[in-house]
């Protein structure tokens, strides 16, 4: 099978399968699914949602959560994996936003990237999610997938995975194709034990030793 053929096949399928998929965050602006995924880093959506209700009824906006003590917002995170930095970096965000993007949550990589706490991933995600731009954030799930799947190639970093997954998708789908391979990994490509038989996309798998 073709790179090209592997590539239809997994588009055919999830449009079928998870035609409207989305993120499992839970926001309501930009600047909240930014709050989200900064939280998100090294921890489960799950945890997340259950942390942001009560961060976004009390800072809802930049300039609310740049005004908040590190204190007062570790005590909301508290429960997320590296609280103390992902205090810090949510208090600097909010800061830069509205000192310097005039509360708003900046729509380029770079005014994205100059913010504390954003890497390239998160950078994707805001792109890809909120701004709708063809970016492929590459997260473990990404990655594993990608690689298991073989629709990558000497993908040895999240960089090159990346840079392919956007060459072969096409453009008006990446922002799609990102859950799809996301949700794939998190419900059935696991890291542990994979659900192979009930893999519709069994077909199309390498089944090398990246399994």
């Amino acid at each position: 099978m073709t790179l090209k053929q592997k590539y239809d096949y997994l588009i055919r399928y999830f449009e079928a399968e998870r035609p409207n998929a989305t993120s499992e965050l839970h926001y309501n602006s930009a600047f909240q699914l930014l709050v989200a995924v900064v939280l998100s880093a090294q921890c489960t959506d799950k945890r997340v949602n259950m942390i942001t209700p009560v961060l976004f009824e009390h800072y809802p906006t930049p300039t609310q959560l740049a005004a908040a003590s590190l204190e007062d917002i570790f005590h909301i995170v508290k429960s997320v994996s590296y609280p103390n930095s992902k205090s810090a970096h949510l208090k600097g965000l909010a800061e830069k936003i509205s000192r310097e993007f005039h509360g708003e949550v900046p729509s380029t990589r770079e005014g994205l990237e100059s913010l504390p706490g954003v890497g390239r991933k998160t950078a994707n995600v805001m792109l890809s999610v909120w701004f709708h731009q063809p970016a492929m954030a590459v997260d473990t799930h990404v990655f594993r997938v990608a690689n298991r799947l073989g629709i990558v190639q000497h993908a040895d970093t999240p960089l090159e995975v990346e840079k392919q997954l956007t060459q072969h998708f096409p453009k008006a789908l990446i922002h799609k194709a990102h859950h799809w391979l996301i949700l794939h990994g998190r419900y059935v490509c696991t890291a542990k034990k994979p659900k192979c038989t009930s893999c519709g996309l069994e077909p199309i798998c390498d089944k090398n030793e990246k399994n």
